[in-house]
């Protein structure tokens, strides 16, 4: 693991890599909210559009034992593996966050701040892990985004963390970009790795 012991990162439920749809149903709705964009066209897109549904209703739920916590943090998805302008860019966390500031009846500072230069591979797809260096070379921060009314304190918004790597990632470049900043994770899931068991 790259996280640190003073990070403070929260989840949802558990997912289980590799062990398919039936394993759980918090492996059923990552697989469903992963599904490609380039499958918009068929049936199965339903799928991926519920599993949105479900996991902001249960965020959003979540949220709610915390009062207003939720609207006094900028909300920044973690870049998925395809960049902005890509046509098979996957904006599902956008649509998360949005769904959830709909349940809640709030307004949400969710903002795209950090943008990648190049697609890089899915890490779920690859035998090799880059380290959180690697990912934050391919970061930049998007300055059109009002970035000098940005919340003291950010919530960096993912689907599975299983490492870290990209949690650190964006921490790195959202701190070297705004170095006062505390910056939390909030996590759809966890990876189960071996030692958990």
């Amino acid at each position: 693991m790259h996280l640190a012991p003073n990070d403070r990162c929260r989840f949802l439920g558990i997912y289980k890599p590799r062990a398919g749809s039936q394993h759980s149903k918090f492996n059923d709705l990552i697989l469903n909210l992963k599904k490609p964009m380039c499958r918009k066209d068929r049936p199965e897109w339903r799928h991926k559009e519920r599993a949105i549904n479900i996991i902001a209703a249960k965020l959003a739920s979540s949220l709610e034992l915390y009062g207003t916590w939720a609207q006094t943090v900028t909300w920044v998805p973690i870049p998925p593996s395809r960049a902005k302008g890509d046509p098979e860019y996957d904006d599902r966390l956008l649509q998360v966050l949005y769904k959830v500031a709909q349940i809640l009846q709030r307004q949400l500072d969710i903002r795209e701040l950090i943008r990648q230069k190049k697609n890089t591979q899915p890490s779920h797809r690859s035998s090799s892990r880059p380290s959180p260096d690697d990912i934050a070379a391919n970061y930049f921060i998007d300055e059109n985004l009002m970035t000098d009314s940005i919340q003291c304190k950010v919530a960096l918004f993912d689907d599975v963390i299983t490492t870290g790597a990209h949690f650190k990632a964006a921490q790195s470049a959202l701190k070297q970009r705004f170095p006062r900043i505390v910056i939390g994770g909030i996590f759809i899931a966890r990876a189960e790795r071996e030692q958990d068991r």
